[in-house]
């Protein structure tokens, strides 16, 4: 009975190492963004935690490292990398990147300081403001038709929210996941004083994005995008989005 055991897991380890392996190794790069992307998180992050996932029923294992973001775009487009784990789409990157379906929507959001008064419903109300972003960070919104608006560019959002706090700029544009998590990790005892403007602004969708000079990047991309329909349709990718959106609460 013993030797029949041993036997079977022996089996199974073998069975499990050589899907592993027979699985062909796919290179992409990933800017540091939490809670997307970053070392430090459970699984580095929600968006690579989904490609992993999407990936595991297909014929590829993604080998993903963490970059600045332009050398991330730099190396996918020259084909040092076979692609990225998290991008967003242009038109621009399409020409050298072959995009999927997108596999995560995130919601843009603008915040003031509460003590500041004012009625802040459209874009144009920001004129003539300092707004508060981040470098290379595709927004999706025309900030040169806003009149007088100063963009004050930063590498982090924290370096943001900290210019917002103490009156180094009047408004900060960002991701609601991100501004959530940074704002419970390093400014709880503060998330009070930050008030979310009614603005209607695009929504942000990552994409896994192959490089065209890569022989079978059509077909990465296909069976990416045929196992992320399953795994929606399934409820494990909903369930992933879910888990991480329940670690921290709202600004209220």
């Amino acid at each position: 009975m013993l030797r029949f055991a041993l036997l079977l897991v022996a089996s199974l380890a073998f069975v499990s190492s050589a899907a592993t392996a027979e699985q062909k190794v796919v290179r992409l790069m990933a800017n540091t963004s939490p809670p997307y992307a970053d070392a430090k998180l459970p699984e580095r992050g929600l968006a690579l935690e989904l490609v992993k996932q999407v990936f595991a029923t297909t014929d590829y294992r993604p080998e993903i490292t963490i970059e600045n973001w332009s050398r991330a775009v730099e190396g996918a487009r020259l084909g040092v990398y076979d692609g990225l784990a998290a991008a967003w789409y242009s038109d621009e990157r399409s020409k050298d990147l072959l995009f999927s379906e997108p596999y995560l929507r995130s919601e843009l959001i603008i915040l003031k300081r509460r003590s500041v008064p004012g009625n802040f419903s459209e874009l144009k109300d920001l004129a003539g403001a300092r707004l508060g972003v981040r470098v290379d960070y595709a927004y999706g919104v025309d900030f040169s038709a806003i009149p007088g608006l100063v963009l004050i560019k930063e590498n982090h959002m924290i370096q943001n929210l900290l210019n917002l706090l103490n009156g180094s700029v009047d408004f900060v544009i960002g991701d609601q996941r991100t501004i959530t998590l940074q704002l419970h990790e390093y400014l709880k005892d503060k998330i009070t004083q930050f008030e979310v403007l009614d603005i209607a602004l695009p929504p942000v969708k990552r994409h896994v994005a192959a490089s065209r000079s890569l022989p079978g990047h059509d077909k990465i991309i296909a069976e990416f995008n045929r196992s992320l329909a399953q795994a929606r349709k399934d409820g494990s990718h909903g369930a992933t989005v879910k888990k991480w959106d329940d670690r921290y609460g709202g600004i209220e």
